[in-house]
């Protein structure tokens, strides 16, 4: 019998559960490592559990046989096919298991099971609608460096490639280069080799670092101001795709998602609403509905 559900939500950061009764009820909550399936799936299985080993605790609930819980996830990686099928192959013993993309997961929490879309702006990005007849859509969600537009890394890049001008002479220099070039480890006549060490090494969660640079300069620098504006763009691009009729209430969801408001397109603007929920309250959703709950 299943007396406990758990929904996760687990991203390239970390992880986040969620525990509940049947009835949906919280209890508590708890947190842990990155379970993104890139991370490898033991590792993804580990900081799962010990978030929910965290959320027992905090509900002051001995841990029970892992037989008597249910648990729905909305993990990164989900896209590779064979990662998700070894991470089900892998199930520890949980009664049940319900495994989504995380994105799809946000949508049903942001929504609470009803059609609509959500972009989510993070280190990347990726769009994700529930149609009115069931039917899913996504966008974008490609990935680092080619894909994810509008995302923090995305965003990083861009502003990388600015300072590579301004330190060529190919753009004019400006407070919001040299903050760039700083944060990179360029300082004066250095800027050129410290940058390049930079990029030798730089991962998608550095370039996303940068992306507070440029929010933070965008009220007074043209530049900056400009990236962001085309940020605003692709995300007007993402929810065009995602809805074509323009009918589907959209969410936005992820760390840039406040910061970003001020650079949306006027019409994209007027269709955002306040997420009722977020990843981890759509995993609660999906094991309660697999199970016949909801």
């Amino acid at each position: 019998m299943i007396d406990y559900l758990i929904g996760v939500d687990g991203g390239g950061t970390g992880t986040r559960v969620r525990l509940a009764l049947p009835d949906g009820t919280l209890l508590a909550e708890g947190s842990s490592g990155p379970s993104a399936l890139l991370h490898g799936i033991p590792n993804a299985w580990q900081s799962i559990e010990q978030a929910a080993a965290a959320a027992f605790q905090a509900a002051a609930i001995p841990l029970p046989p892992r037989e008597r819980i249910g648990i729905g996830l909305g993990l990164a990686g989900v896209h590779n096919k064979q990662w998700a099928a070894d991470f089900i192959g892998a199930n520890p013993g949980y009664a049940a298991v319900a495994l989504e993309t995380d994105a799809y997961t946000t949508v049903l929490g942001a929504h609470e099971g009803r059609p609509g879309a959500i972009i989510a702006l993070g280190t990347g990005s990726v769009g994700e609608a529930l149609c009115e007849d069931g039917s899913r859509r996504e966008v974008g969600g490609w990935g680092f460096p080619t894909g994810d537009e509008a995302g923090g890394a995305w965003i990083g890049m861009r502003a990388v490639n600015h300072v590579q001008h301004v330190i060529d002479g190919r753009a004019a220099g400006s407070a919001f280069a040299d903050a760039v070039i700083a944060a990179c480890g360029g300082d004066g006549n250095a800027s050129r080799n410290a940058v390049q060490l930079w990029l030798a090494s730089a991962t998608q969660t550095r370039y996303a670092q940068l992306a507070r640079i440029v929010l933070e300069h965008a009220g007074s620098d043209d530049t900056a101001r400009e990236i962001m504006l085309e940020a605003g763009r692709q995300a007007g691009l993402i929810a065009a795709a995602l809805d074509t009729a323009g009918k589907l209430p959209i969410a936005l969801c992820g760390g840039l998602a406040e910061p970003m408001r001020a650079f949306l397109p006027g019409e994209l603007l007027a269709r955002i609403v306040p997420a009722n929920g977020d990843s981890a309250a759509g995993a609660l959703r999906l094991i309660r509905h697999n199970l016949g709950k909801e």
